[in-house]
């Protein structure tokens, strides 16, 4: 049996739009961690970082993530900072085949500069912000089983490279 597949990347990649289009595509579940946690808490991500803090989103994050990894036929859509933590990191390198959705910092903010919904987002510099988290994020987004440079592809086209990653490996 496969193992699962899961999607790493900066907020904004489209993690959860290219999820979506693949669990349909390989007929499997799909699970979008931070819908996962909003739906729980019955907060968005935003309002949890606010009211109850980073520390206590990221340990809620790592519970749910482990759990998520241990289904079997599933794709993963991973919170922007989860593959940051080497317990997620860890279940994920071991249960399945991750894919880093690199998109360029220019498109991400494009993607969020109308967005209230991310809470590590400086709104008056959104660019510098963006380039800090990347800086930092980008050495351990390199773990992933594979990366997608998703600048000049369409939702398809990245759809259909994962796929074909995901068979031959």
């Amino acid at each position: 049996m496969n193992k699962n597949l899961a999607l790493t990347g900066m907020m904004g990649a489209g993690k959860s739009t290219i999820g979506r289009t693949l669990s349909k595509k390989l007929l499997m579940q799909f699970s979008d961690i931070d819908k996962i946690i909003e739906n729980k808490l019955e907060m968005s991500i935003h309002k949890i970082f606010e009211e109850k803090g980073e520390p206590y989103f990221r340990k809620l994050e790592e519970k749910i993530t482990i759990e998520e990894v241990k289904k079997k036929n599933i794709v993963i859509s991973l919170g922007g900072g989860a593959f940051m933590n080497p317990r997620i990191r860890k279940n994920i390198l071991l249960h399945c085949k991750s894919f880093w959705l690199d998109l360029s910092i220019e498109l991400i903010e494009k993607r969020l500069t109308k967005s209230n919904k991310r809470p590590l987002l400086n709104k008056r510099d959104i660019k510098t912000t963006l380039e800090k988290i990347y800086k930092e994020r980008k050495r351990t987004y390199v773990v992933a089983n594979h990366r997608i440079n998703c600048d000049q592809l369409s939702t398809n086209l990245i759809t259909s490279k994962i796929i074909k990653l995901y068979a031959d490996s």
